[in-house]
């Protein structure tokens, strides 16, 4: 997955807060990234985690104060507010967001505060009752005001059903935020909408028994994730799967059968730039479905009646040919035998700009797996890829596609 931290300086801010103990997991993580981390502490931050913790993670003096010793040394806010390429305030009391909001510089921090040119993320950690209170609402509505990015607290999966609100959100998840700041401003695919299908369908034959297939969504889930990363808006339409992307998509559609999914994906056509067609979706769906569970007892043998659903991509690649305007149309093979010649059909029938082929003859490759083994035909002939985890298969992809869109 593209890395967009990497490289990126942030000055970390660190306050009073029991929750100051989190940053340790902040600057590890953001350092995983490439990421240069600066800390700047309050003394009252200082109470709670030891400055030599900080320096030894970020391999960084910690800054507290404005002079370093007693020989006029100082620390330039105005250099630091400078070379950041972000400003991260986690945890922020109400204290310092009340000094923030309004300009009351008396420490190392708010002085870096006021002089910083970058983005400012500001992750606020109090008690409930704190955070509830209007004067604190109204800080934090000063600072969105501001320009500032308010990493609301108790969002995410862990918080929701701890403490809850007030509690400073989890460091994965505001690691999270800067990730997407930058993806959205430098990516590759900044500005682009990619609509991508994912996961099996389920085709019901009565009310607790489908015809299914063996999709995991690993796939189309890693490509969402790369998409993101790289500055585009994706619209995921997903098929049953317990999957959750890393990235938030700018919307997910989650859906059961192949007739819910053409419909999804239709829908969404029009918005998307480019589609990546990579659900495994059924080609036949019952006739009729029983509206109870049939027994064996009153059935004996039975014989299912199976129509064709409606074919996605040949949609697509209908409406892509009707529209003026240009639009890239990706799709997947996943063949047992005559891989390259039935993938290259597909490609032409379905008038795609590129298709992805993987076998299930190849070892690693396919459903339920980590790693896949791909080919991408193009009119202009076949590339091979080697084994790879598919994080980085959709790297490879999203490079293909990338291509396509900048011309």
């Amino acid at each position: 997955m593209a890395n967009v931290l990497k490289g990126k300086k942030i000055v970390l801010g660190i306050t009073g807060s029991i929750a100051a103990y989190k940053a340790c997991l902040i600057i590890r993580g953001l350092i995983k990234k490439g990421a240069e981390v600066q800390v700047v502490i309050t003394p009252a931050g200082k109470e709670f985690i030891t400055p030599i913790t900080l320096s030894a993670l970020t391999s960084k003096p910690v800054i507290s104060e404005f002079f370093a010793q007693r020989d006029g040394t100082w620390n330039s806010h105005v250099d630091l507010g400078l070379w950041a390429d972000a400003m991260l305030i986690a945890p922020a009391t109400a204290s310092t967001i009340g000094k923030m909001a309004n300009g009351v510089a008396d420490n190392m921090l708010i002085t870096t505060y006021l002089s910083a040119k970058a983005p400012v993320f500001v992750a606020p950690a109090m008690d409930l009752d704190m955070y509830a209170h209007p004067s604190t609402q109204q800080n934090l509505e000063r600072l969105r005001s501001y320009g500032n990015h308010i990493i609301e607290p108790g969002t995410g999966e862990l918080a929701s059903h701890l403490v809850g609100k007030g509690r400073m959100e989890e460091p994965e998840a505001i690691i999270r935020h800067l990730e997407e700041y930058f993806a959205e401003k430098e990516g590759d695919l900044c500005g682009k909408t990619i609509l991508i299908t994912t996961g099996p369908t389920y085709e019901k034959i009565d009310p607790v028994r489908f015809i299914g297939n063996y999709s995991s969504g690993k796939m189309g889930f890693a490509l969402a994730d790369e998409c993101t990363a790289r500055g585009a808006k994706v619209i995921l339409v997903t098929g049953p799967v317990q999957r959750q992307t890393h990235f938030t998509p700018y919307k997910r559609c989650d859906v059961e059968s192949a007739a819910q999914m053409y419909e999804e994906t239709l829908r969404w056509f029009d918005e998307a730039d480019a589609a990546i067609l990579c659900a495994a979706v059924a080609d036949y769906t019952p006739e009729q479905v029983a509206e109870e569970k049939m027994k064996r007892e009153k059935t004996g043998d039975l014989t299912l009646h199976l129509k064709p659903t409606q074919d996605i991509a040949a949609a697509l690649g209908r409406l892509k040919a009707e529209q003026a305007g240009r639009k890239v149309l990706v799709g997947f093979a996943l063949e047992t035998n005559d891989e390259q010649a039935n993938a290259q059909g597909k490609l032409e029938r379905k008038n795609l700009d590129f298709i992805v082929l993987n076998s299930l003859n190849d070892k690693g490759a396919g459903f339920r797996c980590d790693t896949n083994k791909i080919s991408i035909i193009d009119r202009n002939g076949k590339t091979d890829y080697p084994l790879k985890p598919k994080t980085e298969v959709a790297a490879d992809i999203v490079d293909r596609l990338a291509e396509i869109l900048k011309k």
